[in-house]
């Protein structure tokens, strides 16, 4: 009797390990893109591209209109006022470049503000889901190497825990 209650001790640990690992995989990228809140950031993200098109190309026709005309202009102008102009011109190419780099800026940092919400929110759907469904692991196939036959695809249990088909 007592080795029996030993061997069943014994033999505890090997039922724990036996037991199968619950993993799932999710595919974010496809969820992320249903999402009506990344619909919502592209397009606020292309009206703001579209606006800093609209500006660059304003100042590029301003600046192509002083260059031409200076071209034109610039044998029958005196040293002085050709140098003037010169540097305005220089001025206007260092302002152009400062926008780019302003509007790139500005760019990233708009993106990285609409898109944060998106991902706390995919992430806390996800962890629920994992919560609800036992999960010891849910793992995006994108940087997954192998995935065998006993993985779940939870990605349509996230998608419904947010509300999207």
């Amino acid at each position: 009797m007592k080795k029996l209650i030993i061997f069943l001790l014994m033999m505890l640990p090997l039922g724990v390990f036996a037991q199968e690992s619950k993993i799932a995989i999710v595919n974010t990228q496809e969820v992320i893109q249903a999402m009506p809140e990344f619909a919502n950031m592209q397009k606020q993200m292309a009206d703001m591209e579209a606006k800093y098109k609209n500006e660059m190309q304003v100042m590029q026709d301003e600046y192509n209109k002083k260059y031409s005309d200076f071209v034109a202009q610039q044998d029958s102008l005196t040293e002085n006022i050709k140098m003037r102009r010169m540097q305005e011109l220089q001025d206007m190419e260092q302002r152009t470049q400062n926008f780019i780099q302003i509007s790139q800026q500005d760019f990233q940092k708009k993106q990285g503000e609409l898109f944060t919400p998106i991902q706390d929110k995919l992430k806390n759907a996800i962890k629920a889901v994992g919560d609800e469904k036992g999960y010891i692991y849910i793992l995006d196939p994108q940087i997954v190497l192998y995935q065998g036959n006993a993985a779940v695809d939870a990605t349509q249990f996230v998608k419904a825990k947010l509300g999207i088909n």
